[in-house]
């Protein structure tokens, strides 16, 4: 077995080294404080493995993004739905014909609310945010549906089959619409756009362009490692936590500005610089002067050094969307002009500054009509299953123990108590 050495004040410790099946090298500190009496220091985790997981790989070098092996690239341009994602990241492989089929049954027929959650929706104001209302009403599920072993698998069925539907209710609760029911027959980025859409006065028909973006993006999103919302729920799951409770932490997380919300923060930018003329060179410029208070958002991230796959993706898929409804959107122009500004860029050339995932979908979003409030509930539905498989990995791992990550501290040292009468 491979070993790293470590020289700590004269002394020497060996610290076994892990390898990975894509050939990512991790160094077991598992026993450092017991042997040496320190611990590591990594602000934000940068470089710190908190598990070993068999979900998803990204080499953010090579631009690389893969869900149990899967090349996120191949699932997509492969017509899978975001359904059979799903059953991959939660049972790590692809379902048959007749998995599917069950599969597709049980997230439909599982999508109706209990009536009397919908006394809920009544009790926020019409100006809650559709995250606020989403993570609360995940966190309830916990009241309605009982925990233990057997329950488990029906659980994660009815977490993901009801998300979309608390999500559209958000939704017709922000804008005082009534609520729309789920169909059993729709496919699930279709129930969802219905649910979002559709009002009782008149007939609905889900846009099968709008139906299949909105698959590729839930299909983008549905897992991305041990990023901010799923180291999240790991934690939380690692005490013992419910899968409701452990979600709707998840959903918390991602609702930072710094995480989920980034792509709102894209759209708001672009018209920011519509708004002033689109000199998108401008604000190139002004994104390189620290003193500027502008900060290009969609740009770089904290993972890939190179291309998001991602974002590839998206960038075809948002003009074919415009192009088949034969429509234009001003912001996509601005945004081909600024991102072709930057990669030209020495500035961002050297910082490895690409278009991240967040770049295109609000966009997309944007051309079915969502709007930016719902952002964020958007990454959270695609998300849904990443954290659930998440959850899942961390709950059956042999030897996992409660997340309890250290600290230095430098804070004051031990001081003498003062009675209140005697303090100055």
């Amino acid at each position: 077995m491979k070993t790293a050495k470590l020289v700590l004040e004269g002394k020497e410790h060996e610290l076994p080294v892990v390898v990975g099946s894509e050939g990512e090298v991790g160094i077991d500190i598992a026993k450092l404080r017991q042997a040496t009496g320190a611990i590591t220091l990594d602000d934000g985790y940068g470089n710190t493995g908190s598990c070993k997981s068999a979900i998803t790989f990204i080499d953010g070098e090579k631009g690389i993004l893969r869900y149990r092996g899967y090349d996120i690239d191949d699932l997509v341009r492969g017509g899978c739905r975001f359904s059979e994602v799903a059953y991959l990241l939660l049972y790590g492989e692809l379902p048959n014909q007749r998995e599917t089929e069950a599969w597709r049954y049980q997230l439909t027929h599982h999508s109706l609310l209990h009536e009397d959650m919908k006394k809920f929706f009544e009790g926020f104001p019409s100006s809650a945010h559709p995250m606020a209302i989403l993570s609360a009403m995940v966190a309830s599920l916990s009241t309605y549906y009982l925990e233990g072993e057997n329950q488990e698998e029906v659980n994660i069925i009815r977490l993901l089959a009801k998300a979309k539907t608390i999500a559209a209710f958000s939704y017709k609760k922000s804008i005082g619409q009534p609520f729309v029911y789920p169909l059993n027959h729709l496919s699930y980025p279709a129930n969802f756009l219905r649910m979002m859409f559709a009002v009782p006065t008149e007939p609905y028909e889900v846009n099968p362009i709008f139906e299949k973006a909105l698959n590729q993006l839930l299909i983008l999103h549905a897992d991305h490692e041990q990023n901010c919302s799923a180291s999240t729920v790991r934690m939380v799951g690692s005490s013992g936590a419910n899968l409701f409770a452990s979600i709707a932490a998840g959903v918390g997380a991602l609702w930072g500005p710094l995480h989920g919300g980034a792509n709102q923060a894209v759209i708001e930018m672009l018209e920011q610089i519509q708004a002033d003329g689109g000199n998108t060179k401008k604000f190139v410029d002004m994104a390189k002067k620290k003193d500027s208070g502008f900060r290009l958002m969609g740009f770089g991230h904290r993972v890939y050094k190179n291309h998001d796959p991602r974002c590839r993706i998206l960038k075809e898929t948002v003009g074919k969307v415009l192009e088949q409804l034969g429509a234009k959107d001003p912001l996509l122009d601005i945004a081909k002009d600024l991102e072709q500004a930057a990669l030209s860029d020495p500035y961002f050339i050297e910082r490895k500054l690409y278009p991240n995932v967040d770049f295109y979908s609000g966009l997309i979003y944007r051309a079915m009509g969502i709007p930016t409030s719902m952002f964020t509930v958007m990454f959270a539905l695609g998300r849904l299953p990443g954290w659930i498989a998440q959850w899942k990995e961390e709950r059956t791992t042999a030897g996992a123990r409660i997340h309890r990550p250290r600290q230095i501290y430098t804070g004051r040292t031990q001081r003498k108590f003062v009675p209140l009468a005697e303090r100055p």
